[in-house]
């Protein structure tokens, strides 16, 4: 049987094209193979020496392998989010509500309750951190023998229940409280940064605030000295019947008494400011001299 010689020539064209093709297949068969051997090679040698380190080695090496897995791993989760698009999943902290100060209001009894409303549609607070707060009150107030009503009075007109306020003299928080002069009452939540901490700072004002009370008498001797008023007798700027004010209208919301939440607190003079201006400065230093 003879066989044309273009058709012997098509087959030889096409085992040679098979051939080829088998052989490049072959090669990347094989390299692919060679890259993934090497890649587990290296994954498997890292792991053998970061558990050879985490073994054998100090503590101080153990927790610096462990930072920098952690690190490793956070890392990549990030990568990985901010490819998706998902900011939140990049900087998601289940746990960050643990850090909020609030408490659901329907935990208050009626009297705290009435309170809390009317506290937060007055400065504009929400409930469930003002609830917190009021709660906080109370129990402080069976603590100190302070009414809770005069501890929010105070709060009200020291901050307007703002955590972060700061005064020209360099008073912080809720209750305004001196850091520099009262930073050791603070070392029993951690240092003198818990005075932005509301619960923090209202514990430590009402501790300031009972012990000028005691120190002074009275009430309203007392409150003359929490703002910073030396002479028993010396002028306030209107401080202590402002509070006394927002006391008497707590009092009746605890009672169950209609209030208006815009109710207005006796003025004063421009005079008079000035001159509880520089009795609060002059304590101020008085009591960092000593």
């Amino acid at each position: 049987m003879n066989i044309p010689k273009s058709a012997l020539g098509r087959m030889a064209s096409r085992l040679m094209m098979l051939r080829d093709g088998v052989c490049i297949f072959a090669r990347d068969v094989g390299h692919g193979l060679l890259e993934v051997s090497h890649n587990t090679l290296a994954l498997l040698g890292l792991t053998v020496v970061a558990g050879v380190i985490f073994m054998g080695g100090t503590e101080d090496v153990r927790n610096r392998v462990e930072s920098f897995a952690l690190g490793w791993l956070q890392e990549r989760l990030e990568q990985r989010a901010e490819q998706d698009g998902s900011l939140l999943s990049a900087l998601a902290e289940p746990q960050a509500s643990k850090r909020a100060t609030v408490l659901e209001p329907e935990r208050l009894n009626r009297e705290q309750a009435a309170v809390a409303a009317w506290l937060s549609r007055r400065y504009r607070v929400a409930m469930e951190p003002v609830s917190r707060l009021v709660h906080e009150s109370w129990a402080l107030g069976g603590r100190s023998k302070l009414e809770p009503t005069l501890i929010l009075a105070v709060v009200a007109v020291e901050s307007s229940f703002n955590p972060f306020a700061q005064s020209s003299m360099g008073a912080q928080g809720l209750m305004q409280v001196m850091k520099r002069i009262h930073d050791d009452k603070y070392q029993a939540f951690g240092g003198a940064n818990a005075a932005f901490d509301p619960v923090s700072n209202l514990r430590v004002g009402v501790q300031v605030l009972r012990d000028c009370v005691a120190r002074n008498g009275g009430l309203e001797g007392g409150l003359r000295c929490y703002v910073g008023v030396s002479h028993p007798e010396g002028d306030d700027n209107g401080y202590t019947q402002k509070v006394l004010a927002e006391h008497r209208a707590l009092q009746q919301v605890a009672q169950g008494k209609a209030v208006p939440h815009n109710i207005s607190h006796p003025t004063v003079s421009s005079a008079a400011a000035a001159t509880a201006t520089a009795a609060v400065a002059k304590l101020a230093l008085l009591k960092s001299e000593h």
